[in-house]
């Protein structure tokens, strides 16, 4: 047994680290223990050292999209002036005097086909809006000279103007590397444009007229007030990159149902100021939606990076897609709830 170390009673076990001979000859003069390391001793025990994590300083700031006042008060009034047009041109059809009324919303329809183009970006652009304008010819055509005034022949040129568009998109090959990204796009920008000639179809039916004349006022009375409370209280805000408050959302959602109700009282049956309550609410549902996902939508892109879209195709898309919309949707209402 030797003297002064523990090797002889406990067997030695493998150790992490080597220990020369000075290090022992310490060992065996303390009574074994290991004598405690130096501030800049290595030798010593190991220490936990925890590294201070370092806090990015530099968060990314959200960027604030101001309100402004006189671009809302535009949208607003662009908006009201859709809605009195729909309504008027509705109102002074005659079986023999269409014509009027489908050159009028052929003009919306360009409009619309500006504002899509320039927003959504479709493969071969030119290809394209040539491909939309004469199926807006044709669809507002049929509208007006149709045996029968229904959906379907609208159904069919949409379905003939999507097909010619995409042939048309297949040509180039930078254009057919996008064809299969962006044929959903394609297709809204071609039944878009085709949605404008629904009214014109609604004036040749019975309760048609009618319902078109309280779905439009009721979404023309909902984006005006809205647009116009962001003008002056557009709190709380809905987002901070949105320039939309929802204050104005509620009250129009609230006063375009009421006047679609005022107007269920005024007109003849079936109408009841119940029905034109459920059709005034479904009407602000729609224009509030479509509104917001453009909004939303523009958002997305000056996040990404994207080019902005050309400022009158930008703020005009909003009140454009939200009567394309309503369009078909005051057809359905017409026949599965009115009759």
């Amino acid at each position: 047994m030797r003297s002064g170390t523990i090797a002889g009673v406990f067997p030695t076990m493998p150790q992490d680290e080597s220990w020369d001979a000075d290090a022992s000859r310490e060992i065996a003069r303390a009574g074994g223990k290991r004598p405690s390391a130096g501030p800049g001793d290595d030798t010593g025990p190991e220490k936990s050292v925890v590294e201070p994590v370092e806090e990015d300083d530099e968060l990314d700031e959200i960027e604030v999209v101001p309100v402004r006042r006189e671009l809302s008060l535009a949208i607003a009034g662009f908006a009201g002036l859709l809605a009195v047009g729909l309504v008027l041109g509705a109102l002074t059809s005659a079986p023999d005097s269409r014509l009027p009324y489908a050159i009028v919303l052929f003009g919306v329809q360009l409009l619309a086909l500006l504002a899509w183009v320039m927003a959504l970006h479709p493969p071969a652009v030119a290809t394209t809006a040539g491909v939309c304008v004469a199926v807006a010819l044709v669809a507002d055509y049929l509208a007006v000279s149709g045996t029968r005034a229904g959906l379907l022949p609208l159904v069919w040129v949409t379905v003939g103007g999507f097909v010619a568009a995409v042939i048309g998109q297949l040509v180039r090959a930078d254009d057919r590397k996008r064809v299969t990204d962006s044929w959903r796009t394609t297709l809204v920008i071609v039944a878009g444009v085709v949605a404008y000639a629904i009214p014109i179809v609604l004036t040749r039916q019975e309760v048609g007229t009618q319902a078109l004349t309280v779905c439009a006022v009721a979404a023309g009375v909902a984006l005006v007030v809205a647009r116009a409370t962001d003008a002056v209280f557009a709190k709380p805000r809905l987002a901070l990159q949105v320039p939309r408050g929802a204050t104005g959302i509620v009250l129009g959602a609230m006063l375009g149902t009421l006047a679609a109700a005022a107007l269920g009282s005024r007109l003849v049956l079936p109408f009841t100021p119940a029905k034109g309550a459920v059709l005034g609410l479904i009407a602000v549902l729609i224009a509030h939606l479509v509104d917001l996902a453009v909004n939303f939508g523009q958002a997305d892109r000056r996040l990404a990076g994207d080019a902005p879209t050309f400022w009158v195709a930008r703020h005009m898309q909003g009140p454009l897609g939200a009567f394309a919309l309503l369009a078909p949707a005051t057809y359905a209402l017409s026949h599965w709830f009115l009759t």
